[in-house]
């Protein structure tokens, strides 16, 4: 699939196939700092979209660049994003993102640092899931 019509800030960078056992569908990932502040530019194709997933001590702050797609908290309905929205996820908050089914969608997943801090990944959200959204 094209991503020409994809207009991105950053460059999408390569195939992310570190967690590409993740993700149901492809995407991209782009490390902009790896130092101090962890942020890494997430590209994800059409109705890609990573597993469920906590992060544990420092929670994470999403930047929507591109494209439209959802964040979704455990136990929530799920919130359609575009690019300017700014999603802030609480530490210890299970919740997934990603894609809608006919849009790229691109985001700064910014780290928030934490001693200890850690993310875990759990299941994924499944087709039955995703195609009620």
């Amino acid at each position: 699939m094209s991503n020409e019509n994809h207009d991105t800030i950053f460059p999408i960078g390569e195939k992310n196939e570190q967690f590409a056992q993740y993700f149901i569908g492809q995407s991209y990932l782009n490390m902009l700092s790896t130092s101090g502040v962890t942020v890494g530019n997430v590209t994800f194709e059409p109705a890609c979209r990573n597993n469920w997933h906590i992060h544990h001590k420092g929670g994470q702050i999403l930047l929507v660049t591109a494209g439209e797609g959802y964040y979704q908290e455990w136990g929530k309905p799920a919130q359609k994003l575009k690019a300017g929205d700014v999603v802030h996820i609480a530490p210890e908050v299970k919740h997934w993102h990603g894609a809608t089914k006919d849009s790229w969608f691109t985001h700064l997943a910014i780290e928030v640092p934490a001693e200890g801090a850690s993310n875990e990944w759990l299941e994924a959200v499944s087709d039955e899931e995703y195609n009620k959204l």
